[in-house]
C-alpha cells in the first residue's frame, strides 16, 4: 500500500489508545481476582486459547491481505485515470483544428471548445471523486471515536464543499442542471463529452479518425470509473469481516485466563529460588496481556478501515490531491494563467487526501 503518513508505534498507539487501557485493565481485574482474591477457578488451559489465537491469525490475516489488495487495485485505478486524463488533454489539443474543416473558425472558438472539454473533464473527475467519499451503509470508519477524532485533524474537500459549488467553476448553467438531474453524475458528464466530439466531428474540426481516437478515451475513462465505483459499491464481505471481529473479541476475552495461570505457576517456581522477583512475576501478565491483546485488535482494525479505501481514512487512495493535480496539469496545458489555477490540497499530519 502506498501510505500517505509516516506511521510510529505512537501514532498507532495513540489511535487505539482507549482499547489498550481496557485491555490493560481487563488484565489487571483477571490477575488480582485470580492471585489476590485467589478466584483460581479462572483459568482456562493454554492449549484452547492457543488454537483460537491461531484461527484468529489466519483470519485476520486473510482479512489484512484482501484489505490491502482493495487499496492497491484501487490506487492502480486512479493511477490510470491520472495517464487517460493526460492523454485526453493532449489529444483534445492535438486533434481539434481547422485542418480537416470546410469552413474555419477563429482561434479563439478552437480554444473555446478545449477549454469546455477540458474542463468537463475536469467536471467528470470531481463528480467521480465526490461520489467515491459518499457514506455506504456497511462502511464504519466514522462510527468509532479515534477515527472521527482523526478525521477532524485531516483536511477531506469532498467533506467541506458541495459538488454543486465545485462543479460550477467547470460547467455552463445548462449542463450544469443535467448534470445534477442524474443520479449518476460522472456517467452524465461523459456523455455530454461524447455528444460534444460527434458535433465537433459533424462540424469539421475533428477528423473522423480523431473522433474515434477520442471516444475510444472516452470508454477507457468509462473503464476507470466502472472499476472505482465497483470497489466502491461492493464491499469486504461482510461475513469474514463479522467473524474476524468476533473471533478477536473471544480470543481477547480469553487471553487473561490462559496467561495469568500460567505466570502464577512461573511466580511459584521462581519463589523457590529468589522469592522477592516470584512475589510480583505474577504481575508481569498484565502488560504481556496488553501487548498481545493489542497486537490482535490493531491487525483486525488495520484491515477493517483499509476495507473501504475511498472512505476518508488516512489509509485511503488520495483522490483528492490526485484530481486535484490532474486539474493543475491539464489547465497548465491550456496555458492559463498561474494566478488563476488552483494549488493543490492541502496536507494535514503527513496525509493526501
Amino acid at each position: 500500500m502506498l501510505t500517505k503518513k509516516r506511521y510510529s508505534v505512537k501514532d498507532l498507539f495513540l489511535w487505539s489508545r482507549w482499547e489498550t487501557f481496557l485491555f490493560l485493565l481487563y488484565a489487571l481485574i483477571i490477575t488480582v481476582a485470580y492471585h489476590i482474591l485467589g478466584y483460581t477457578f479462572l483459568h482456562v488451559p493454554w492449549t484452547p486459547v492457543a488454537l483460537v489465537g491461531t484461527a484468529v491469525a489466519f483470519l485476520v490475516g486473510f482479512q489484512n491481505n484482501s484489505a490491502y489488495g482493495r487499496i492497491w487495485e484501487a490506487r492502480k485505478i486512479w493511477g490510470g485515470i491520472v495517464n487517460t486524463s493526460r492523454t485526453f488533454g493532449m489529444k483534445v489539443q492535438a486533434m481539434v483544428s481547422n485542418e480537416y474543416c470546410d469552413t474555419p473558425v477563429s482561434e479563439e472558438e478552437l480554444n473555446h471548445h478545449k477549454k469546455t472539454l477540458i474542463y468537463r473533464h475536469i467536471a467528470w473527475m470531481t463528480a467521480l471523486r465526490y461520489a467515491m467519499r459518499q457514506t455506504k451503509d456497511w462502511e464504519t470508519f466514522r462510527l468509532h471515536r479515534t477515527n472521527r477524532e482523526w478525521q477532524r485533524k485531516i483536511y477531506i474537500p469532498e467533506f467541506t464543499t458541495s459538488l454543486k459549488d465545485d462543479l460550477s467553476m467547470y460547467l455552463e448553467d445548462h449542463e450544469m442542471d443535467y448534470v445534477l438531474s442524474k443520479n449518476n453524475k460522472q456517467t452524465a458528464l461523459l456523455y455530454l463529452q461524447s455528444k460534444h466530439l460527434k458535433a465537433l466531428k459533424e462540424q469539421g474540426l475533428l477528423w473522423e479518425f480523431s473522433f474515434l481516437e477520442l471516444e475510444n478515451v472516452l470508454e477507457t475513462l468509462f473503464d476507470h470509473q466502472g472499476k472505482s465505483e465497483r470497489i466502491k459499491n461492493f464491499p469486504y464481505p461482510r461475513q469474514y469481516a463479522a467473524l474476524s471481529y468476533y473471533l478477536v473479541f473471544i480470543f481477547l476475552f480469553l487471553l487473561p485466563f490462559g496467561i495469568v495461570p500460567e505466570f502464577a505457576n512461573i511466580s511459584d517456581i521462581i519463589s523457590e529460588t529468589n522469592p522477592l522477583i516470584g512475589r510480583f512475576f505474577v504481575w508481569m501478565a498484565i502488560p504481556l496481556c496488553g501487548a498481545v491483546s493489542w497486537a490482535f485488535h490493531i491487525m483486525e482494525r488495520l484491515a477493517r478501515v483499509g476495507e473501504n479505501p475511498f472512505e476518508g481514512s488516512s489509509n485511503d487512495v488520495p483522490i483528492s490531491t490526485i484530481a486535484r493535480g490532474i486539474e493543475i496539469d491539464l489547465r497548465q496545458m491550456l496555458d492559463e494563467d498561474f494566478d488563476i489555477i488552483p494549488g493543490q490540497f492541502p496536507e494535514k499530519h503527513h496525509v493526501q487526501m
